[in-house]
């Protein structure tokens, strides 16, 4: 079970990183929901990837945010990248039987890792790389 305080500051980051790209307050009903439950997904981390992708960074990169902070910023990247997806298969104007045979399944699960490959890489070239780190603490602000 993930802890009150972690969840908040996590959720906090995770809006304040989407909001510079979607307004969140005028995303529609269905979107907040799938938003929403996507969060809670890889907030509560059942297969632990994001920990112990956590606990292998070097304390280096560790120390540029809290885990809670990164936990957002990571579940940010996940969302906008979804969305990404979801509006090139919106934008495809394939039929269903079309999409069926595409390569969806899974997409959410390999998204998700690659965000997390990606933040990960983002984290550790920022441990020497000061604009890329105010870069992200800009972001992360509100």
């Amino acid at each position: 079970m993930v802890e009150q305080t972690y969840k908040e500051t996590a959720k906090t980051v995770c809006y304040n990183v989407v909001n510079k790209v979607l307004p969140m307050d005028q995303l529609p009903d269905s979107l907040n929901e799938a938003y929403e439950g996507m969060f809670e997904e890889l907030i509560a981390d059942k297969a632990q990837a994001f920990d112990q992708a956590w606990n292998k960074l070097p304390a280096s990169a560790q120390k540029l945010m809290t885990q809670a902070e990164f936990h957002g910023f990571y579940i940010a990247n996940a969302w906008m990248q979804l969305s990404r997806v979801a509006q090139e298969i919106a934008d495809s104007n394939d039929t269903e039987a079309e999409m069926n045979d595409k390569e969806y399944d899974g997409v959410f699960g390999r998204l998700a890792e690659q965000s997390l490959k990606e933040c990960l890489r983002k984290l550790k070239k920022a441990r020497t790389d000061r604009v890329m780190l105010n870069s992200f603490k800009k972001v992360m602000a509100e």
